[in-house]
């Protein structure tokens, strides 16, 4: 049954308006696939190819609501199904491509492809988190097609996670002046025997991401009283899910995780210190090819970046380290760097209001406009994920309630 459903949602999406195959060589064999892409909007001078993170985060499903809302705007938009997930999933036999399918370059040649098929000459490339390392490895392979390029919540090379780690760790481990109290009570849990590190490591990131330091706080608190077990197991999992349980359409890391750990090496060796790689990774790094290097040296081709280039940040992301946005802005030559408040990972994904009026600045030339202008972004009506996210937190703590007690507990954090 679920077969079949699964294939009755991939012929209703292979039938949506803009949805395009494109036959492609798998890995320099014999081996060929139908790539998938979809252009939606009215057609302009400038299209912006939008690349989301992963990797395995599908293209066509996952953002029919952003591309009507694009199209509404007056942009062309064109998102490519990334080999290996959803409707590029598979061979012309149907067969799942293999881990030799999987690697930054071909993905790379699969867009410059897409963009010949679709009569693009040059176009505003915008990559989300992995996304971003796309956008710039195409940057460094095919110059002369880009017109303008956002790295949202970027991703510079498979050595970020040290800096990653130590901004996780200054936030929620030793304390800012507004998480000073949090970070005594994550390290209470540990020391109580509350939650064990690599929970407080999960739990805590996905929270202040997406909730903030007050739904944090709380949430540290109620389970340091032991009222908020069932809650907090369920955000503990939510990582696994993400690498473990294939959601066919949507998010399929299995295949293309291959570049995860091949190339940006996710299961680096861990420090035993707060905030590193996540523990799981080790085990899920068991069913992929080992770390073997890295195809580009990012941070050595910015400087030839000459077109216009927008990082974007969140100023509560904890995947990406504001050093690294940082270095980016400053080494390309015609860089700028918004941070915007009370924002998490992805911009696309939390905040897509503000990504499309970066899209629509970027094409009308006004890029630099966008310098510091994280304030103005943040402030533009938001309906991204975080939102979501936050109120099942706050819904299923509430539901948590002891019957000997009324009122909130507030234990000394």
């Amino acid at each position: 049954m679920a077969a079949r459903a699964d294939e009755r949602t991939r012929k209703r999406l292979l039938e949506m308006p803009g949805v395009t195959t494109l036959r492609r060589q798998a890995d320099g064999t014999t081996q060929a696939f139908d790539l998938v892409y979809v252009r939606s909007g009215p057609r302009g001078e400038t299209p912006v190819v939008v690349l989301p993170g992963g990797p395995g985060l599908a293209s066509v499903m996952p953002y029919i609501g952003f591309r009507a809302r694009a199209q509404r705007a007056g942009l062309d938009v064109v998102m490519m199904e990334h080999r290996g997930v959803g409707l590029s999933r598979a061979d012309t036999d149907g067969e799942d491509l293999t881990f030799d399918a999987m690697s930054v370059p071909l993905v790379v040649d699969d867009l410059a492809a897409v963009l010949d098929d679709a009569g693009i000459d040059k176009a505003i490339i915008y990559g989300s988190s992995y996304g971003s390392y796309v956008a710039q490895a195409f940057g460094a392979t095919h110059p002369s097609r880009v017109a303008g390029m956002v790295l949202d919540s970027p991703v510079l090379g498979a050595d970020d996670h040290v800096e990653v780690r130590e901004h996780a760790r200054s936030v929620l481990w030793e304390g800012t002046e507004e998480t000073a109290d949090i970070a005594k009570g994550l390290r209470a849990l540990v020391r109580s025997g509350r939650a064990t590190q690599d929970q407080v490591d999960e739990v805590a990131r996905i929270t202040y991401e997406y909730g903030g330091p007050r739904l944090l706080r709380r949430l540290a608190a109620q389970q340091l009283a032991g009222r908020a077990d069932r809650t907090w197991r369920w955000l503990a999992s939510l990582g696994d899910s993400e690498t473990d349980t294939p959601v066919p359409y949507i998010m399929e890391f299995d295949l293309a995780g291959a570049i995860a750990f091949r190339e940006l090496r996710y299961a680096s060796e861990r420090d035993g210190g707060p905030f590193d790689r996540p523990a799981r990774f080790t085990e899920v790094a068991k069913r992929f090819p080992p770390f073997s290097g890295e195809h580009f040296d990012m941070l050595g081709e910015l400087p030839s970046f000459d077109w216009p280039l927008v990082v974007l940040r969140g100023e509560r992301d904890l995947r990406t380290a504001p050093s690294t946005a940082e270095r980016i802005a400053s080494t390309a030559p015609r860089g700028v760097e918004a941070t915007l408040p009370k924002t998490g990972h992805s911009v696309l994904d939390v905040h897509p209001v503000a990504a499309r009026t970066v899209m629509q600045r970027i094409r009308e030339g006004k890029h630099e406009e966008l310098a510091g202008a994280g304030e103005e972004l943040a402030a533009l009506p938001k309906h991204g994920s975080s939102r979501h996210l936050a109120t099942i937190i706050r819904t299923r703590l509430g539901l948590e309630r002891t019957p000997f007690r009324r009122g909130p507990v507030r234990p000394q954090l």
